[in-house]
């Protein structure tokens, strides 16, 4: 009790600054930022025979969220319409409509949606979900941030390039045809480029 005494008097006379604890400063508001699909593309090349053949799609959207100036904490979401696929060839197309690849009538859209954003200078790679005729995938896509149109008002721009490499017949896309003396028609491999400018909402 003495020692339990003592202690309590020399606190009482030599008592201890007050910690105040401040509000942490907050960081600024992430921006959300609409596709400009007349200004954006998403295209595609998978190799036929011994050449690449380039498509697209032109019909999608997305939205990106995030801080024009630390886009780690950013965020991507895109929606495609599987059957806006146009490789310049109305017979090839349809096909590519069909069962046979994208089954567009079952499988109406192929979305993805991120996971994670790291972001180092200008480079930037971004970890997401990528669905696709009903199956589900991990996928890592590596680009650049482009830069910015404008300050921090509606309308204002942003741009970004981004492409992955991923395998067909992991999304149930496996039809093929093997060639006399030896191989197949098609590849596996499916090289994705993505060039986006998106305006600023908010």
């Amino acid at each position: 009790m003495l020692v339990l005494s003592l202690a309590l008097i020399l606190s009482a006379s030599h008592p201890h600054p007050a910690v105040v604890a401040g509000p942490h400063p907050a960081g600024p508001a992430p921006s959300t930022y609409a596709i400009d699909q007349a200004h954006s593309e998403v295209t595609f090349r998978i190799r036929h025979f011994v050449t690449k053949v380039r498509g697209k799609f032109t019909d999608w959207s997305g939205t990106i969220t995030g801080d024009p100036q630390d886009w780690s904490s950013g965020s991507v979401a895109v929606v495609i319409k599987a059957a806006s696929i146009n490789t310049a060839n109305d017979r090839r197309d349809s096909d590519l409509r069909s069962q046979r690849f994208f089954n567009v009538d079952t499988f109406p859209e192929i979305t993805f949606k991120s996971t994670k954003v790291e972001a180092s200078g200008e480079n930037v790679t971004i970890t997401g979900d990528l669905s696709m005729r009903g199956v589900t995938k991990s996928v890592v896509l590596k680009g650049s941030y482009l830069g910015s149109a404008g300050g921090k008002q509606p309308g204002d721009k942003i741009g970004f390039e981004a492409g992955t490499t991923i395998n067909r017949t992991e999304y149930g896309i496996v039809w093929n045809r093997a060639v006399e003396g030896g191989g197949v028609m098609l590849g596996d491999d499916v090289e994705i480029s993505i060039s986006i400018e998106a305006n600023r909402q908010s």
